[in-house]
């Protein structure tokens, strides 16, 4: 146990190792963040699921935090990260989990379920709808979804070193920019930094708060700065950079469907929900099981951050009718 009342473990897989903050013991709960974020994104959900009689374990997910930073850029496609999941289980010692995913832990949760409901028994998604493997090619879907004369965030980060060198030329700027502009405090207009302007940068579109954000006080914020400036943002982007690879590695699930138990989780003010409506509409036919789906009034992207109460009990709620059974060892 160290001072923060988590216990820390680094899971030596394959190709890398991956850190696991852990609370709590029963059913595990396995919780997988996005970007750009770290394993501290769930600090509100840990103690909660803990003391509901969970093992919740958050990882930092390959590429950031204490976890291994591959170099290549293809080690970030998304059957590595399906298969670091399964690798952390059975490391864990569990026959099973409750998988629950934000941002692009939402797909890599999603993902992992689609592939291993044997392993994921039920799934949890925040703020990224799914959408099961399609016909079309991503990145022909993204170049269009900002117009001719700018980049879709998505396609902007495609470059490699491009988005690194300006975030990491100031990464508290950065980071401060990206992380208000999608929350639900930023005022209208702030979000948009998700279409760039040809020849612009994404920095130049960015919004700053007036002192701190309610959801993310400078000591929380002070935290992934520095994770940051240690690791760099190589690892997150290069996620992005993979998602042509990732459609030609799910070719055989196109149009695949869910089975588990499911709950989804999203802002009113956040962008994945509204780009993302039409994929929601369909929940009835790519999430069968579905046990909720709860859209939250004024908030934006980070969730389990803005809206802790809420996402705690919702995830409770679903955990108590899907609960996964307690390793037997």
């Amino acid at each position: 146990m160290t001072d923060d009342g988590h216990r820390h473990r680094d899971i030596q897989l394959d190709d890398v190792s991956i850190h696991v903050v852990e609370e709590g013991t029963g059913p595990l709960v396995l919780l997988v963040h996005g970007f750009p974020e770290t394993s501290y994104s769930w600090r509100h959900q840990l103690p909660v699921l803990a003391a509901a009689g969970y093992r919740a374990a958050a990882i930092d997910v390959r590429g950031y935090g204490r976890s291994t930073q591959p170099e290549a850029i293809d080690a970030y496609r998304m059957m590595r990260h399906v298969a670091d999941n399964v690798g952390v289980l059975e490391a864990l010692g569990a026959d099973e989990a409750v998988i629950v995913g934000h941002d692009w832990g939402s797909p890599i949760a999603a993902t992992s379920a689609l592939l291993r409901p044997d392993l994921f028994t039920a799934l949890a998604l925040l703020s990224v709808p799914y959408h099961p493997p399609g016909t079309h090619r991503p990145s022909e879907i993204f170049a269009t979804m900002a117009g001719e004369n700018a980049e879709f965030y998505i396609e902007y980060f495609q470059q490699p070193g491009r988005a690194e060198a300006e975030a990491e030329a100031d990464l508290r700027r950065w980071l401060v920019g990206f992380y208000y502009g999608a929350s639900g405090e930023a005022p209208p207009g702030a979000s948009g930094f998700w279409a760039v302007p040809k020849g612009k940068k994404m920095i130049d579109l960015f919004a700053a708060p007036e002192g701190e954000m309610s959801w993310l006080p400078n000591a929380d914020l002070d935290r992934y700065v520095a994770e940051f400036e240690r690791t760099g943002v190589s690892g997150g982007l290069n996620r992005y950079r993979n998602i042509d690879r990732d459609w030609e590695d799910l070719a055989a699930f196109r149009h695949q469907p869910i089975a588990v138990p499911a709950l989804f989780v999203g802002g009113e003010k956040d962008g994945p929900v509204i780009w993302g409506a039409a994929a929601i509409a369909r929940f009835g036919e790519t999430l069968p099981d579905l046990r909720g789906q709860h859209i939250l009034p004024g908030c934006g992207h980070w969730t389990q951050q803005e809206r802790p109460e809420e996402v705690n009990e919702l995830l409770l709620g679903f955990l108590a009718e899907v609960r996964p059974t307690a390793p037997s060892s």
